[in-house]
């Protein structure tokens, strides 16, 4: 296997409880890419996050993290493997205030941590709230936190899920921005987006997820000739 890939997967099946969810998913994604993970709502986008750090009943298959297997591994440890995770529910703390969000995260894998300076240049907003508890952000401040709080822990591989969902779009065009910066820096992203028109302008390839299957893979320089038929496959 080539020591390029960050994230190999192959032939995944994934549970919750007795419900089969995933169906034989077979993704890549390479050292600095951004991959985005397209589909509508129940395709089995987010359920493929959770299965590569092991937050599902039970899966099969092939999941490789820099080459190592994690399929039996503990959430723990495949975090500890250099994984930074935005849920889509942000999981912010709500009586803490922006700073002390912040200071929480541990260090994991090898990569180095982002400063909280560097995390005030990339997000503004946030040195401007730094002293307010994290309820009382906005929903696009609160999730500039979410992405915020995963880049101090010096992962190198982020997954991100539905960090656009809800927000004005001028916060969306701001975390375009931040997901550009990312990969400028080295940092390797897989994005879960139902906004094609957010995700098509920053991925380096798409995978479309239909009922727990991976049906289309479309590369960043064929994305004009088959955007017809991403549409109809998306709903758009």
């Amino acid at each position: 296997m080539s020591t390029t890939l960050a994230l190999e997967i192959k032939d995944l099946n994934a549970w919750y409880g007795e419900s089969h969810v995933l169906h034989g998913v077979d993704l890549q994604v390479a050292k600095g890419e951004v991959v985005c993970l397209l589909g509508r709502n129940g395709a089995g986008r987010t359920s493929t996050l959770r299965a590569i750090l092991g937050l599902i009943s039970m899966a099969k298959g092939s999941v490789k993290v820099d080459g190592v297997e994690v399929i039996g591994k503990q959430t723990h440890e495949i975090a500890r493997m250099g994984i930074g995770y935005c849920p889509e529910e942000r999981g912010i703390f709500a009586s803490l205030t922006c700073e002390q969000n912040l200071m929480l995260p541990p260090k994991v894998g090898e990569g180095s941590a982002v400063s909280i300076d560097e995390i005030y240049e990339i997000f503004p907003n946030l040195k401007e709230r730094r002293n307010s508890p994290g309820g009382r952000l906005s929903g696009g401040e609160q999730q500039m936190l979410a992405i915020a709080r995963i880049l101090r822990t010096g992962a190198p591989l982020l997954l991100l899920d539905e960090i656009t969902e809800g927000l004005a779009p001028v916060i969306v065009q701001k975390l375009g921005e931040v997901v550009r910066l990312l990969k400028e820096k080295g940092f390797t992203v897989v994005l879960v987006e139902q906004n094609f028109r957010f995700a098509s302008k920053l991925a380096d390839r798409n995978y479309v997820i239909e009922h727990g299957q991976v049906v289309k893979m479309v590369e960043k320089d064929r994305l004009e000739e088959s955007r017809a038929e991403l549409e109809t496959l998306l709903g758009v």
